[in-house]
């Protein structure tokens, strides 16, 4: 017996390594083979994974559907975009008599101003829809992301504040310990690209959210998350108090999208309302309802899959089309959401779980 606990041990070490390695090694595979190009895709992945684990703890867990969660996303990336660019000092006199070198908040201490201020914002959605359910609150959540989108897209008059549809740009790449990740990192032996280092960011940030997330299913506000979703009437008469539980599965949602949308903001430098459409609320939500609904392993594989799909089609698609017809009949972005909808619907009829669902079926 004590053999095989032992082997069982030493199996789990040796794929536990073996997991590791692999991600340590991908960036550098993937950037040999493919360019700079998917890496960037990679990285963009990870922050996919953060978002959909996000909205994961609101869908998944608590039974919530909101359509805007990319709000969230926006008020982290501006937060950064505003404290951290010439776009505030060249606007107002004051802020620039104040700042004389220039607004350069550290990405670090925005993100945990942009925390504070994404779960105060998803309080304020989730008070005034305490009392709703199903299509109702997906219509109040949707139109909550359009709102915010909306103001980022006309605060360029009377006052200046977010550029409007023009976006903010010369934004500060992201530093840590005083490197910068838009740089190769020397190392004497061996130099590790900018995008690299990115990558190893954003894979630490991914594990730590998972990390988080397991704990909170596990735990007893996981639990009450649950019977929530399961049977609110059930979990009220069970002496949850489904009011706090469902404002804190909101606050907690939206402070991962308010991290996210800090790192993306400095890693793209720039943020425009674009960025931060209804579709890609519904793409993290198809990401969740894909990879398996409330399963944190199948949310990351749908958030992976729905990342990295649409890059591979795009190379794909025109070749094709291009070989066969001589022009692109139809435009990848259609084909996408073609391809989108049908997956849903075929998840929904025979896999309602979700790709990776849990075990126990789909429910």
């Amino acid at each position: 017996m004590l053999e095989i606990l032992a082997t069982n041990r030493l199996s789990r070490s040796v794929y536990l390594w073996l997991g590791v390695l692999t991600l340590v090694l991908l960036p550098w595979v993937v950037g040999a083979g493919g360019g700079n190009y998917w890496v960037r895709v990679l990285d963009f992945a990870l922050l996919y994974i953060v978002l959909a684990l996000g909205l994961n703890v609101v869908v998944g867990f608590a039974g919530l559907l909101d359509l805007g969660y990319i709000a969230f996303y926006a008020l982290g990336a501006y937060s950064f975009a505003l404290l951290a660019s010439p776009h505030l000092p060249t606007q107002f006199e004051t802020i620039a008599a104040t700042f004389p070198e220039g607004m350069h908040f550290s990405p670090w201490m925005v993100a945990v101003f942009s925390i504070i201020l994404a779960a105060l914002f998803g309080l304020i959605l989730g008070l005034p829809t305490l009392q709703l359910r199903g299509d109702y609150l997906a219509i109040v959540t949707l139109g909550f992301g359009e709102i915010i989108r909306i103001f980022m897209n006309n605060l360029d008059r009377p006052l200046n504040l977010t550029n409007g549809p023009k976006g903010i740009s010369g934004i500060d790449p992201i530093q840590l310990f005083g490197i910068p990740f838009n740089k190769p990192l020397d190392l004497g032996l061996i130099q590790i690209p900018g995008l690299y280092l990115v990558f190893y960011l954003f894979l630490l940030l991914a594990i730590a959210v998972a990390i988080v997330c397991l704990h909170l299913q596990d735990s007893r506000i996981g639990r009450a998350w649950i019977a929530i979703r399961e049977d609110e009437i059930a979990a009220k008469a069970m002496g949850i108090n489904t009011r706090n539980m469902k404002l804190l599965a909101f606050a907690i949602g939206a402070s991962f999208a308010g991290v996210a949308g800090v790192l993306f903001s400095a890693f793209q430098g720039f943020v425009s309302p674009e960025s931060f459409t209804l579709w890609e609320s519904i793409v993290v939500l198809a990401m969740v309802v894909l990879g398996g609904i409330g399963h944190i392993p199948g949310v990351i594989l749908g958030a992976v899959l729905l990342a990295v799909f649409p890059e591979v089609l795009r190379g794909i698609a025109q070749p094709v089309q291009q070989f066969l017809f001589g022009h692109v009949i139809v435009d990848v972005e259609v084909i996408r959401q073609l391809i989108y909808g049908l997956a849903l619907i075929l998840i929904m009829l025979y896999r309602p779980g979700g790709i990776w669902q849990k075990h126990g079926g789909g429910k």
